[in-house]
């Protein structure tokens, strides 16, 4: 049996998209796949790559492979979900997710993701849990010719150790946490639904019948960020989304809660190091 490391099917004679459950109007697609653990398959190569254009929203239960791998897209914006921390994966920012790791993804139709594996017999872990990884121009072309299947077992070892040479954690994650404590749900619930809620720290202290203190000492102990920095994250992960969708910064501007796109310019560029127009160009259409 071959077992096809990206999708957990059996590439042998099965269907390699896993168990496609869809809704009644076929525009969304859930995707169930197995649980491995790290290093469980026998893998005949160091590094693979998969990748696929969704024409449906589409999501993944939670799974995990049987080697690392590294999530990044050509087109569009997705989540990973491991625990309580959500990545924002982008063409520029990817995941890396160690082998063994249960996680769960989402992505919009028109979105077109790839995910690279790495044996784990062959590659050390880049880092024991999940981490962003920038994609920059270089890693993405040696990413790119592993992808070639023509690949001379030469030029393959060549292309495998130029991108392990340069796969290195980004300083800049575009990751929210999100509170465990039922009292913050809240707040944690009412800003993921809609985050140009414009409610500021003193109106849910009112509501919650807390101190600001102690609203901002709770999201610092269970998230590591003031309050304040976690909505300008969660905002910037919305944004993220909306700005690799097409959307205009004006719009997406007043989509999640800024009075002027200068002051979401400038919370953007804070969160992400680019500002909203630069990081629509440099998204493929």
């Amino acid at each position: 049996m071959t077992v096809d490391v990206s999708t957990g099917a059996d590439t042998t004679g099965a269907d390699a998209t896993g168990a496609d459950a869809t809704g009644p109007d076929d525009t969304v697609a859930t995707i169930a796949l197995p649980a491995f653990g790290a290093g469980s398959v026998d893998v005949p190569w160091a590094v693979n790559a998969f990748d696929d254009a969704v024409d449906r929203d589409t999501s993944w239960l939670p799974h995990s492979h049987p080697t690392h791998e590294l999530l990044w897209n050509e087109r569009g914006a997705s989540r990973v979900t491991v625990d309580n921390r959500i990545w924002t994966v982008t063409p520029s920012v990817g995941v890396w997710i160690p082998a063994g790791v249960l996680h769960s993804a989402s992505t919009t139709a028109g979105t077109w993701y790839r995910a690279t594996h790495f044996d784990v017999r062959r590659v050390s872990p880049l880092a024991e849990r999940p981490v962003s990884i920038e994609i920059t121009p270089l890693l993405k072309m040696v990413l790119l010719r592993l992808a070639d299947e023509a690949l001379s077992a030469e030029s393959r070892s060549i292309a495998e150790a130029m991108a392990l040479d340069v796969l290195t954690p980004s300083g800049r994650e575009l990751v929210v946490a999100v509170p465990a404590s039922p009292w913050l749900r809240p707040i944690v619930q009412a800003l993921q639904a809609n985050p140009g809620d414009r409610r500021l720290l003193d109106d849910w202290a009112q509501e919650l019948g807390a101190t600001p203190r102690t609203i901002t000492r709770a999201f610092q102990r269970e998230t590591g960020l003031a309050f304040g920095q976690w909505v300008s994250v969660l905002r910037a992960c919305h944004a993220i989304e909306m700005l690799a969708g097409g959307s205009d910064p004006e719009d997406v501007a007043a989509h999640v809660g800024y009075a002027t796109v200068s002051a979401f310019g400038a919370a953007f560029k804070r969160a992400t190091g680019v500002t909203p127009s630069a990081f629509r160009v440099s998204v493929p259409r």
